[in-house]
């Protein structure tokens, strides 16, 4: 937030917590991306968001979805992973090598922060609009989540 030296910029609070997560992934090759936006974040919404992502997968492709090793993630074998995904774990505290996370900072600085919502559908529909928003720029993905060390591979 941009402000006079010396000054104090108001910035909206909210005492309440609702919290709506997004689940998404993109592929920076086809400039796509899945996602959806749930209540909670554990191993039953991860195995849904694999699901969206194996539905949204080329025919006769395969997809790598880079993970970070949140908590949901690791579920100790409670994932359904499909046959056409397959799952990349990152080194311990390594996000920058997660080209998503660059997907949720842009998120934030254009969409969802300094913000306060009416209530949990606000949350909601402020995520799916985010969302909808950045899959909807032609480009988008492919500039900010391009990674050089992500290459196609073919077998």
């Amino acid at each position: 937030m941009w402000a006079r030296r010396g000054s104090r910029p108001a910035a909206p609070r909210d005492q309440r917590y609702k919290w709506a997560y997004i689940f998404g992934a993109v592929c920076p090759a086809r400039d796509k991306g899945a996602a959806l936006v749930l209540p909670k974040a554990n191993a039953h919404g991860m195995n849904l968001h694999l699901q969206e992502i194996s539905s949204q997968v080329a025919e006769g492709a395969h997809a790598v979805v880079i993970l970070d090793r949140a908590g949901w993630h690791r579920t100790g074998g409670k994932l359904k992973v499909p046959d056409n995904v397959s799952l990349l774990p990152l080194p311990p505290y390594s996000p920058q090598l997660n080209p998503a996370e660059n997907i949720w900072q842009y998120a934030r600085q254009n969409y969802l922060s300094n913000r306060v919502f009416a209530g949990y559908q606000a949350i909601v529909d402020a995520c799916c609009q985010a969302w909808n928003k950045i899959v909807g720029q032609p480009g988008l993905i492919r500039s900010i989540a391009t990674r050089e060390w992500a290459i196609q591979v073919n077998a």
